[in-house]
């Protein structure tokens, strides 16, 4: 497929143009040309040097990540910067990124994926940043108690669970922001969810979590954002693109 095509395929799923106001992260086409073809589009959540070194030896042409390399811009191109771009450049492997799009995304997303695990139905956004939102909210198919939601959490996620368990003991209503949702703890007790799901916590989520009398489950944030890019890889390969998967976990 030509990478224009495959780019503006991509940016029109995710509607990333919608996001350009309220995300840092310089999401689309991040690095590399918009001239050429792409057979073999590399997957993983953070472009760093190991993900980039892999992406250049599976010769991919495309590096598809959540976390990118442009927060803002750069001021120069040196140090770190010019290490993970200076590889990419070389072999001609562009760099692809969806931040919050793809947190927000009610099919493809990271949220969505985590929904999926627990089962949840009568899904809608949740989570809103400005105009648009960040992750999704549901109602489990069966009451679950903290036990349960995290048991399910650690088998999907391969991850071991912090539980907040401040919040009622039977769980149905559930609202999911993944990575470094915390700060979305005031919405889920004033929408009045049973539990918020995200990735990683803060000091401040504890008071706030038993304050607010919220369960909240922090499964780490790696491990709740892989969701998203393995279902573009889904997508991709259904328009007829080979893709490959590299796993570099943070254990955060």
């Amino acid at each position: 497929m030509r990478r224009d095509t495959f780019v503006s395929r991509l940016d029109e799923r995710l509607r990333t143009d919608d996001y350009a106001d309220v995300d840092a992260s310089a999401n689309g086409l991040q690095v590399g040309r918009i001239e050429g073809t792409v057979e073999l589009v590399a997957l993983a959540v953070d472009a760093a040097e190991a993900t980039i070194a892999e992406a250049v030896e599976r010769d991919a042409d495309l590096l598809l990540v959540h976390h990118g390399l442009a927060w803002g811009g750069f001021d120069r191109l040196t140090g770190l910067d010019y290490d993970r771009i200076e590889p990419l450049v070389e072999n001609d492997v562009a760099l692809y990124v969806s931040h919050l799009p793809l947190d927000g995304h009610q099919e493809l997303g990271n949220a969505a994926g985590v929904a999926d695990v627990l089962d949840l139905t009568d899904r809608e956004p949740f989570g809103e940043y400005g105009p648009e939102y960040v992750g999704t909210r549901g109602t489990a198919t069966e009451t679950y108690d903290a036990d349960d939601v995290s048991t399910l959490l650690n088998n999907a996620l391969d991850t071991e669970t912090r539980v907040l368990g401040f919040g009622p003991n039977e769980i149905e209503e559930v609202g999911i922001v993944t990575g470094s949702g915390v700060d979305w703890i005031e919405a889920a007790a004033e929408a009045g969810l049973d539990a918020l799901v995200t990735g990683e916590g803060k000091q401040k989520a504890y008071h706030e979590a038993r304050d607010r009398g919220l369960n909240v489950f922090l499964a780490g944030h790696y491990a709740t954002e892989t969701f998203g890019v393995r279902a573009l890889g889904r997508v991709a390969e259904g328009w007829g693109i080979e893709t490959t998967y590299i796993e570099h976990p943070t254990g955060i």
